[in-house]
């Protein structure tokens, strides 16, 4: 198999729009749309969560996780977890649903077990950027957590169409360093326009993709780098790409100081794991 072309095909196809959504991102998708109208009233976005189960649970949960719930007062319906939430967290939400049911799409065993653990990725990086644009770069910490959530999403398609093309995933150390060498952002950038995200969110996405980090770490991009560079979790591609994590230490050494890192690692321990639950239950 030549790895670079296959990748190349995926991207290609992506690119002309033959992405193909499970049918129960429908709603999460209508919910981004609607989220995008100027003219968006509170109401009809109420309609349409709850009109979608798996959204609606995400929004309540996420409502009543330790971040958004200060006073320890649990919202029991959707309008007042959308009241709590606000507009640009329930973009982030049906984002989220829309990248998780993208799981479903894997083909084989094997393949779902990656999705999973590519979520489960996913949902510690969203957290963290969240937690690292509050406290250290400064940036708007939705929107990072919105990056977060859809950083990935190329990696997500490549596992979906895995079994189209037999043995892709299935290849030894460095068999797929294609993904590395262009083709996480050739893919990726080919579905993240195909779910129109925001210009800003993309721009951090292209400044992952190029590794490059700025000391100090100021802008959404940098909020991105480190939130994946301390996420416990690895991709599930990161073998096959040969992917190395040589530096990464130096790298976080050298943006936060001891204390700032253990500031996000350890007293902001029960928002992550709190959110992640939230995620990804």
């Amino acid at each position: 198999m030549n790895v670079p072309e296959t990748i190349a095909g995926i991207a290609a196809g992506a690119t002309a729009g033959e992405v193909i959504f499970p049918t129960t991102t429908e709603m999460a998708i209508k919910v981004q749309r609607l989220l995008g109208d100027p003219d968006c009233s509170a109401d009809e976005l109420i309609r349409l969560v709850q009109a979608d189960p798996l959204l609606a649970t995400r929004v309540v949960a996420v409502a009543n996780s330790v971040l958004y719930n200060r006073s320890g007062q649990d919202a029991a319906n959707i309008k007042s977890a959308v009241s709590r939430l606000g507009f640009k967290t329930l973009r982030v939400l049906a984002a989220a649903v829309v990248v998780r049911q993208m799981e479903s799409m894997a083909q084989t065993a094997e393949h779902r077990t990656m999705a999973r653990q590519l979520w489960e990725r996913t949902a510690h990086v969203a957290a963290l950027a969240q937690l690292i644009a509050r406290r250290v770069t400064g940036q708007d910490p939705d929107t990072a957590f919105f990056a977060g959530i859809v950083h990935e999403v190329g990696s997500f398609y490549l596992i979906a169409r895995g079994g189209d093309f037999p043995g892709l995933l299935e290849g030894t150390d460095g068999s797929l360093s294609a993904w590395d060498d262009g083709g996480n952002a050739e893919v990726g950038r080919a579905v993240l326009q195909q779910l129109k995200v925001p210009g800003a969110v993309m721009e951090a996405v292209e400044s992952l993709w190029a590794g490059y980090l700025a000391i100090p770490p100021v802008s959404l991009g940098d909020t991105l780098l480190l939130a994946c560079q301390l996420a416990p979790v690895e991709s599930p591609l990161a073998r096959l790409a040969g992917s190395a994590r040589e530096g990464t230490r130096v790298q976080i050494d050298v943006a936060l100081d001891q204390a700032t890192l253990s500031s996000i690692l350890q007293e902001s321990e029960d928002e992550v794991a709190s959110l992640i639950g939230a995620l990804y239950a």
